[in-house]
């Protein structure tokens, strides 16, 4: 299989208006894409297939857009347009209205004059890598328009978000409901400002509703799950029970506690592993990646909850999760996979679950995380000149095994050459702070010096 040429782990990124990102390509991976999806179906299959196309808040998406519909349309491709809508809900809708693919257009947790290009197959998973090469193939053949008695339609979908509202509350028990409880979400100017705060209050949440007022430029500005500082003042300063926040296009939340404490992905795995094992919701081994913490596998060990690591990525996430017949997993950032629920990271459903967690058990926040102590844990960003692989010196594979048996049993080091930019992350952690950070200054000045 060969390699691929635009698509990255999570669709087609970058700056708008260069390269890939801007709307003259775009067109072209629209109408690319309609033809792809027609070869896939045959020549004597006649109906023409059907796309959902979803968006976030930034301003650039009414002209990719645009973009998007009229190369698919060429194609001979109908269009549903979605509006602002979260990326797992494209991905529900996709499904459930028996579409032939579906297209965020987003940069999640990125700011507005980023962007992206993000797929779904018809079950609502993202694409294999043969569909994306064969989505590029198609790039390299001249934009070309149907006969015009076979052109596609584009309408716009009136009720996606009355649908979607539902699809969130029918993820937890019937009687399930938030009667009483003060929340603050912050749905960072993003895809979630109306779906969220309407879901929490339709179950019964008192809802303190912040990051809201998408202008087109203030999406994750300050607000939303990169930036939860906001949402904790605003938790302490209400007395509110809890804060939840999302980022950008809605595929990633994380919590914050009573006392404005933020609490991450990990945390979140902890909260549903633990009850859902005691529960026998849980299918197979929770799926983490490199980044999640030492203190969350050493917790699952205590109470033997299988546990195993991918690459960073939530299409590995999902792939482990897949190949094991598991049910649970997550990134440390907040992106977590409950697949018997969804078959896509959602912060939404993914929020309910653990307050669903949470509201049966009696439990706040803080309590439900006593079983899990997470260790200090530090990144450091070691640039590298162009060409150069100081992972593969032979000084930093020395100096990288020193570290790795200096905090053996106590936490892990590693190294992870950057595949977007040119540097080497070195990581560490250990149960404590002093040995976490001598092994990282010793480790990451080995990489240094061979970079």
């Amino acid at each position: 299989m060969g390699a691929r040429k635009y698509f990255g782990t999570d669709g087609i990124r970058g700056r708008v208006g260069e390269g890939a990102i801007s709307a003259d390509f775009v067109l072209r991976l629209g109408n690319a894409y309609g033809h792809a999806l027609r070869a896939a179906r045959g020549e004597g299959d006649w109906r023409k297939p059907l796309v959902v196309i979803g968006k976030d808040t930034r301003i650039s998406n009414y002209m990719f857009e645009a973009a998007l519909e009229a190369g698919l349309v060429a194609a001979g491709v109908d269009v549903q347009l979605m509006g602002p809508m979260p990326t797992p809900a494209v991905s529900h809708l996709t499904r459930s209205l028996g579409a032939d693919g579906g297209i965020v257009i987003s940069a999640s947790h990125n700011p507005h004059y980023d962007n992206g290009i993000k797929f779904f197959s018809a079950e609502g998973e993202k694409l294999d890598d043969a569909t994306e090469l064969a989505i590029e193939a198609a790039l390299e053949h001249p934009f070309s328009t149907v006969p015009s008695e076979k052109l596609g339609k584009a309408v716009r979908t009136r009720d996606a978000v009355a649908r979607y509202v539902e699809a969130c509350k029918g993820s937890v028990p019937r009687r399930f409901n938030l009667g009483g409880m003060r929340i603050v979400v912050d749905c960072a100017h993003g895809a979630t400002y109306q779906l969220g705060p309407l879901v929490f209050r339709e179950l019964g949440a008192r809802v303190d509703a912040i990051g809201v007022d998408p202008n087109g430029l203030n999406i994750n500005d300050g607000v939303g799950s990169t930036h939860p500082e906001f949402l904790a003042a605003r938790v302490r300063e209400t007395g509110a029970e809890l804060g939840i926040a999302f980022d950008g296009d809605g595929d990633r939340v994380l919590f914050v506690d009573s006392d404005g404490v933020v609490r991450d992905g990990d945390d979140l795995l902890w909260i549903l592993a633990d009850d859902w094992q005691q529960s026998g919701r849980l299918r197979g081994p929770v799926v983490g990646t490199l980044m999640t913490n030492y203190g969350l596998e050493r917790a699952f060990a205590e109470r033997n909850i299988g546990f195993l690591r991918t690459k960073v990525g939530d299409r590995y996430v999902h792939q482990a999760l897949m190949e094991n017949d598991a049910v649970l997993g997550g990134e440390t950032s907040g992106h977590l996979l409950c697949l018997d629920r969804v078959s896509s990271g959602d912060g939404i459903v993914s929020a309910l679950q653990v307050l669903e967690v949470l509201r049966r058990r009696g439990l706040t926040l803080k309590q439900a995380l006593s079983g899990m102590a997470k260790v200090p844990q530090k990144t450091v960003n070691v640039k590298v000149a162009p060409g150069v692989k100081p992972a593969e010196a032979e000084s930093v594979k020395a100096a990288l095994a020193d570290a790795q048996a200096a905090v053996q049993g106590r936490g892990r080091a590693f190294l992870r050459p950057s595949g977007t930019e040119p540097v080497v992350r070195v990581t560490v952690e250990a149960d404590d702070a002093g040995l976490m950070q001598r092994v990282l200054d010793a480790l990451s000045a080995a990489v240094k010096a061979a970079a």
